[in-house]
């Protein structure tokens, strides 16, 4: 049963990913910034860090599976997003196996995910031809903001994940099935 709560919360968080922007005031939205919630990502750095063990890829996979859902409602291209979350996700999980798994860790691979996503998906969309904004105004006006309002995200949505996920791994360890 508790396999079903990681779907269901990526679910929710990419329905909410599309109304998020609706949710901030407009003067916010509509001035020279760019913010892009990455909320889906945000909670599979919690998964890299708080429930996969170094021999478990339960984040990469939802990461890929989640990225080709926001491609295919989301954006006009299939397989940017599932790239580069999973790109980033890999990278995270591989970072996490040299740092201990706490707040601290937690907020720099965060800040270090979201960055990298958030780059490896420029990237993809300059080199197709997609996107033509100078790297100097992406990283001013998107990726500095972006990065910002994620760690937000992340920090808001720690008292309520980071135990819970914590627990969810040793009980799977253990082999116990609570809630």
């Amino acid at each position: 049963m508790k396999h079903l709560f990681f779907p269901l919360i990526l679910f929710l968080l990419t329905i909410l990913e599309g109304v998020a922007l609706e949710l901030l005031p407009s003067d916010l939205v509509m001035g020279n910034l760019m913010l892009v919630p990455h909320w889906v990502f945000a909670f599979l750095v919690y998964l890299a860090v708080f429930y996969d063990k170094d021999h478990t890829y339960h984040s990469i996979v939802y990461a890929l599976l989640f990225g080709l859902l926001i491609d295919v409602v989301y954006t006009g291209v299939l397989g940017v997003y599932m790239f580069s979350y999973g790109l980033a996700t890999y990278i995270i999980h591989g970072l996490k196996k040299i740092l201990h798994g706490n707040f601290y860790v937690l907020v720099l691979l965060g800040a270090v995910g979201v960055l990298l996503a958030d780059l490896f998906i420029y990237l993809i969309y300059t080199s197709v031809g997609l996107a033509d904004m100078v790297f100097e105004d992406y990283t001013f006006s998107r990726m500095i903001p972006t990065v910002l309002s994620n760690l937000v995200f992340i920090l808001l949505l720690y008292p309520f994940t980071a135990k819970r996920l914590a627990r969810w791994q040793r009980e799977q360890l253990t082999g116990n099935r609570t809630l």
